[in-house]
């Protein structure tokens, strides 16, 4: 009897077993060949994780590899029939800077960087991808630009369809770029938005983190200019994205080493970048209204220090007398000199 019971047992663990294989890994990897996917059918995260830590471990940082498929070497992911999540939104504007009611404002548009959050999951598939040819471990982003070809509000009125897809790598002093778009197209498949994302993987050269795009001066900054309005900002260490299971600026097992950590006292808790810039987007349009950031327009930042929380920093942001109304910003740590973003807004 006993030994019957011990084979149900094993049996049951058994089917158990190849049914979660075949759930998670087998229709996930089914899925992901077909690069364009429906809401609701999507790769498991779990499978998506285990592609994550297999290239992590055989590839080195800051080095650039040759794709396994030269016949499809182009990295693209579309996710169409997405609908908009008001909770989630709710979310995002509540930690991002705009406050909890912010979605419930008829004349203001989604936050800037909300589409890209959207984006988490394509970016996961792109960065694990058989064809992309970096690490996908420490990944950081440097630069981004966002363009608004159309008010944000339009993917409130039907079906929208994501995208991302990886235009070219660039080899550096520091290590490798690679940029990536990202784009969000509305029910009539026009483009409602788009964000270049330039990640840097970084080799072992000692040294501070620059590239090709960092030697333009988007500061233009004078401490004696009367226009310029500046804010503290408290970092908390909650401080993020919902749902923004963020692959780029780190990983995920740095929650176990901070747990521990944070008994002693260190600061290990790395904000992300779409964090900073959506803080930053959201204080320039209570103090400057909600025209600043109404479409079109284009958005370009750089990453320069990495922020850590908790803390605190501050934003300066200013009209460039020299253009024609573009609006500059910074973060920089509180009662120091060390920049953490820079950043230019400019109308189209």
């Amino acid at each position: 009897m006993k030994n019957f019971q011990s084979y149900i047992v094993l049996t049951s663990l058994s089917l158990v077993s190849i049914y979660y294989t075949y759930i998670h890994f087998y229709c996930s990897h089914k899925l992901l060949q077909r690069k364009k996917f429906s809401f609701g059918r999507l790769p498991r995260i779990s499978y998506l994780f285990l592609k994550y830590m297999s290239k992590a471990i055989s590839r080195r940082k800051g080095r650039l590899y040759k794709p396994q498929y030269t016949k499809q070497c182009d990295v693209i992911y579309a996710l169409s029939g997405c609908r908009l999540d008001k909770k989630l939104l709710r979310k995002f504007c509540s930690v991002a800077g705009y406050g909890w009611d912010y979605p419930d404002s008829e004349y203001r548009d989604i936050p800037l960087c909300f589409p890209e959050n959207l984006c988490n999951i394509l970016l996961l598939m792109t960065i694990t991808d058989r064809n992309f040819q970096l690490s996908p471990i420490g990944l950081v982003c440097v630069r981004q630009s966002i363009k608004t070809h159309q008010p944000i509000d339009e993917l409130k009125k039907g079906p929208f369809t994501l995208q991302v897809q990886v235009l070219v790598y660039r080899t550096v002093d520091v290590g490798v770029e690679v940029d990536i778009l990202l784009s969000a197209t509305s029910r009539f498949e026009s483009l409602v938005w788009e964000s270049t994302l330039t990640l840097l993987s970084e080799n072992n050269q000692q040294g501070a983190v620059k590239s090709e795009g960092e030697n333009g001066n988007y500061s233009g900054l004078k401490d004696e200019e009367e226009n310029v309005k500046k804010v503290e900002i408290r970092v908390p260490l909650s401080a993020g994205p919902p749902r923004a299971l963020s692959f780029l600026d780190h990983w995920i097992f740095h929650w176990i080493f901070y747990l521990p950590s944070s008994f002693f006292g260190f600061k290990l808790r790395a904000i992300s970048s779409l964090w900073m810039l959506s803080v930053c987007l959201a204080e320039i349009e209570k103090h400057n209204g909600v025209g600043v950031i109404t479409a079109p327009l284009n958005v370009t930042a750089q990453f320069k220090e990495r922020l850590l929380a908790p803390g605190k920093v501050t934003l300066s942001f200013w009209r460039c007398p020299s253009s024609d109304g573009h609006l500059g910003f910074r973060m920089e740590k509180f009662g120091g000199s060390q920049f953490h973003l820079v950043g230019m807004i400019s109308k189209t």
